[in-house]
């Protein structure tokens, strides 16, 4: 039987979701749950990969399990595994559904503290300049994105595709009531690796002065590397929904 999972962890001390060797890893550590709780070897497959240090406040992930699990499932598996990381439901689905392939829409959040916070220290970047900040640049910067179907100005070099298209439904900077943090927004049916932090970065480069509006477009219409490009650290940056068609 096939079990679709859903959960969320910080990834402050993890190498990212993916495997690595020598290095922990959120699917590392759910194997080994899943493996001790249903005692035998589990393998899981999560709905895309996250970049060490980025989080998941929602992430879906699908197993193969030989028969139906126990009802106390949840509490187990969140007996074992460590406290940054929670399983929140597991259902049944069929045996062709897969987390990362049916996926049709994932949605980021990349969050921003202006005021020094020892409370999201990791889980939000602090940038003490914000005075410097043009809010109208920042937001035209984000809009113009969503005239383009193409991104490879911010993929990581060496990433290893050959198809930069991505079909963005939403990009957006919220500023809260307050005034102490700034959020972005994206959602689309694909990212490339690195993507979000590098749009961010170069929203954060246009709204100082460093980039001009036109380099972003300039390079969006010619699918070629943005001078003075920047990506943003990772704590900041969290996968906040993730849509199936069933």
């Amino acid at each position: 039987m096939r079990y679709f999972l859903t959960l969320s962890y910080l990834g402050t001390r993890y190498s990212g979701w993916q495997i690595q060797p020598n290095a922990p890893s959120v699917q590392e550590t759910l194997e080994q749950a899943l493996s001790t709780l249903l005692r035998g070897n589990t393998e899981i497959t999560g709905c895309g990969r996250t970049d060490a240090g980025v989080h998941a406040r929602y992430y879906v992930a699908h197993f193969d399990a030989d028969g139906p699990l126990p009802k106390t499932f949840l509490n187990g598996i969140n007996s074992i595994l460590p406290p940054d990381i929670a399983i929140h439901e597991v259902r049944p689905v069929h045996a062709g559904a897969h987390a990362r392939f049916d996926a049709f829409e994932r949605s980021y959040a990349y969050h921003i503290s202006l005021r020094k916070d020892p409370f999201s220290t990791d889980m939000a970047w602090f940038y003490p300049n914000h005075r410097a900040l043009d809010l109208q640049r920042l937001t035209q910067t984000a809009e113009l994105l969503l005239q383009y179907q193409a991104f490879f100005p911010f993929c990581k070099t060496h990433s290893g595709v050959d198809n930069y298209g991505c079909d963005l439904k939403r990009a957006f900077w919220e500023i809260p009531e307050g005034g102490h943090a700034m959020i972005f927004h994206i959602t689309a049916n694909r990212f490339l690796r690195g993507m979000v932090r590098l749009i961010v970065g170069a929203c954060m480069q246009v709204a100082t002065g460093k980039l001009d509006p036109g380099d972003v477009k300039r390079a969006l219409d010619e699918q070629k590397t943005l001078k003075k490009s920047l990506s943003v650290p990772p704590h900041g940056l969290f996968l906040t929904a993730v849509h199936y068609p069933y």
